[in-house]
């Protein structure tokens, strides 16, 4: 008989992002998270397999910060758009939450229960549009990809905020750039300024959500022939 396990796959993950929300990417190690949990680095081994398997454990924390989302979901909204958009921003919140396990998020092969939980349930909102197959990879793709691309671009974009910037950086640097080569950078600069991520967020995913909306799926026409027809 298996000796009782000391902690759960809940207090590892816990333990584990608070380490790196408090010190980066960097600071985790099994020595330091068997430091959290108050035992040693042989114990951890019996939990996850190496990096990789402390990794596992930052994507699965931050996606299990999500996972409330689903729980409203279960109404079944008769509207695909209201879904689509409750759950886009559960996922973007978790993630900009976290900036240090965004890289990730972006490169990592995610296959925890909390990871497909959360694509489990956009796709079903998706599909409620009526969207199949193809129809509805390109639309998950879609909202995914703006979900992380925007809190990656929030955090590391050329109008982003360090930590110990206000809002007056952005402008200023934007004023430094030469107004004949970047008069649309600079315009946006200023507008951002004015602005909040949540103001911008919102924005962007009700442009998304619209696109879809006016493009339903359905047969789409062949793309252009070359200059030889092919």
């Amino acid at each position: 008989m298996p000796a009782p396990r000391k902690f759960s796959r809940e207090q590892l993950r816990t333990a584990a992002l608070t380490l790196v929300d408090a010190h980066g990417l960097g600071a985790l190690t099994m020595r330091s998270l068997a430091a959290a949990l108050g035992t040693g680095a042989m114990t951890i081994y019996n939990y996850v397999d190496g990096r990789e398997g402390l990794e596992g454990l930052l994507v699965e924390a931050v996606m299990a910060d999500a996972l409330p989302a689903l729980d409203e979901q279960r109404a079944e909204d008769d509207d695909w758009r209201v879904d689509t958009r409750r759950l886009a921003e559960a996922n973007w919140r978790a993630v900009r939450a976290h900036p240090d396990v965004i890289p990730l998020i972006l490169t990592r092969r995610i296959t925890d229960g909390s990871t497909l939980a959360h694509g489990e349930a956009l796709l079903r909102a998706l599909a409620r549009s009526g969207r199949r197959g193809a129809d509805l990879l390109y639309a998950f793709r879609a909202v995914t990809g703006f979900v992380t691309g925007f809190a990656q671009a929030e955090l590391a974009g050329p109008l982003s905020i360090a930590p110990d910037e206000d809002v007056r950086a952005i402008t200023d640097r934007a004023r430094a750039l030469p107004t004949d080569r970047f008069p649309y950078l600079i315009e946006i600069a200023g507008a951002a300024a004015e602005s909040t991520p949540e103001t911008e967020f919102h924005a962007g995913l009700d442009l998304l959500i619209a696109g879809l909306d006016a493009h339903p799926a359905g047969p789409r026409p062949n793309p252009p022939s070359g200059p030889n027809g092919t």
